[in-house]
C-alpha cells in the first residue's frame, strides 16, 4: 500500500506555498518511485468560512488516517473578531492534540549562500545547525484551568502551566534520541528557579538522562537561552523545551538564518504520523502576490518523506535541489541581499523541480 498524504493549504500564503510542494511532491512520484497519493481538505479561516468550524470532523478523521499532513498556514486578521474557540489557530492546536503530535522538531539551519541573510554576524552564524525539540501538546497553551473571569470588579486573564512526568519523559526521550543522530549535545531549556513545572521538568530530564550516558547534557535557564542564541548561537546543537519557551526560542533561531521562510518542522505522534509545515505564518499582507517563499515548506516535505514515510533517500534529494537552487543565485524578496534580483514564489518552485530531474 502506498502513503497517504493529506494536504491542508489554509489560509494566506498557505495555498500558494503548498501548490509548489505538491508540485515536488508529483516529480518526486513520477521520476523518483515516491509510492503516495494525496488529498486536500480545509483548516482555520478558509474552513471556518465554508462549515463554521477551524478543523472540520472530516478533516480531522482524515488526517488520523493519513501517513502524513502537510500544512500551508493559518489565521489572518479577517478573523479576529470571531470568538475565540472559533479561530482559525485554534483549529492548528486542535489537530495536534486529536493526532496525538507531542514532539515538535524545529531545525534551524543557515545554508552557506545565506550567511549573509542574517541578522548576525556571517562569522557567529556560519555553519548554524541547531534543532530544537518543542513539547507541543501540553504546558501553558493546554493548561487548565484558563480563562478570563471578574476579580474586584475588573476582569483578570489566566493560564496554568501544567506539566506531568510522562509527558516530559516522552518528549525527553525524543530529544535524547535525536541528539544521538547528531552530535551527542543536549541542552534542556526550562525556568526551574521560579517554576515547579520547570522543576519537575529538569529532575525527570535528569532522570532520563541515565538512559543516555553517551550524550552531554547541559542545562539553561530560558531568558539565558534566549540571549545565548543572539550571543554565540553554535554552541546549542539539539535543545529540548516546553511548549510555550520553545514557540518562542525557535522563533528566534528562524532569525538566525536570515529568515522564517526557509524553515521546515515537524510535529510527530508516537506512531511516526507527523504533521508538517512551514514555521512561518499566514502573512496576508503579502498572499496572492506570487511573492511567498516555498522553499520552507518544500524542506517541510524533506522532513515528511524522512520521519514517515521512511525515503531518507528522497528527503535527501528535495534537501539537495533546495541547496543547489540556492547556489544558482536563486532568491525570493526574504532572503535577497540589498539590491539583488528575486523571483517569486512560482519560478522559485519550478527550479527546484527542475533539479529534481
Amino acid at each position: 500500500m502506498g502513503a497517504k498524504v493529506l494536504l491542508l493549504a489554509g489560509d494566506g500564503i498557505g495555498p500558494e506555498v503548498v501548490a509548489e510542494a505538491e508540485n515536488v511532491l508529483l516529480a518526486l512520484k513520477q521520476r523518483h518511485g515516491l509510492d503516495a497519493t494525496w488529498e486536500h481538505e480545509l483548516i482555520g479561516g478558509g474552513a471556518f468560512d465554508a462549515t463554521g468550524e477551524p478543523l472540520p470532523a472530516q478533516t480531522l478523521a482524515k488526517a488520523r488516517a493519513a501517513d502524513a499532513v502537510l500544512l500551508g498556514a493559518v489565521g489572518g486578521p479577517k478573523y479576529d473578531a470571531a470568538p475565540r474557540e472559533k479561530r482559525p489557530e485554534k483549529g492548528l492546536l486542535a489537530i495536534r492534540a486529536g493526532m496525538g503530535l507531542y514532539a515538535n522538531l524545529r531545525p534551524a539551519i543557515l545554508y552557506q549562500e545565506l550567511a549573509n541573510a542574517s541578522s548576525l554576524k556571517p562569522e557567529l552564524v556560519a555553519g548554524l545547525d541547531i534543532l530544537i525539540v518543542r513539547e507541543l501538546t501540553g504546558g501553558i497553551y493546554f493548561g487548565q484551568p484558563r480563562g478570563i473571569r471578574v476579580e474586584n470588579n475588573q476582569r483578570v486573564g489566566y493560564n496554568t502551566e501544567v506539566y506531568s512526568e510522562s509527558e516530559i519523559e516522552r518528549i525527553a526521550r525524543t530529544a535524547f534520541d535525536a541528539a544521538r543522530l547528531r552530535n551527542r549535545k543536549l541542552c534542556s531549556v526550562d525556568k526551574a528557579n521560579v517554576m515547579e513545572s520547570s522543576e519537575l521538568w529538569r529532575e525527570v530530564v535528569i532522570r532520563v538522562g541515565r538512559d543516555y550516558p553517551d550524550v552531554a547534557l547541559s542545562h539553561m535557564y530560558v531568558d539565558n537561552a534566549a540571549m545565548q542564541l543572539v550571543r554565540a548561537p553554535k554552541q546549542f546543537d539539539v535543545v529540548v523545551t516546553g511548549n510555550m519557551f520553545g514557540d518562542i526560542l525557535s522563533d528566534i533561531a528562524a532569525q538566525l538564518t536570515g529568515s522564517i521562510g526557509m524553515l521546515p518542522s515537524a510535529s510527530l505522534n508516537e506512531k511516526s504520523q507527523g504533521l508538517y509545515e512551514p514555521i512561518h505564518g499566514s502573512a496576508p499582507d503579502i498572499a496572492g502576490r506570487g511573492i511567498a517563499n516555498p522553499l520552507a515548506t518544500i524542506l517541510s516535505v524533506a522532513m515528511m518523506l524522512r520521519y514517515s514515510l521512511k525515503r531518507g533517500d528522497l528527503a535527501d534529494k528535495v534537501e539537495g535541489a533546495v541547496q543547489n537552487v540556492l547556489a544558482l543565485g536563486l532568491r525570493t524578496g526574504d532572503i535577497a541581499a540589498s539590491g539583488e534580483a528575486t523571483v517569486g514564489t512560482k519560478e522559485m518552485g519550478n527550479a527546484v523541480v527542475k533539479e529534481l530531474s
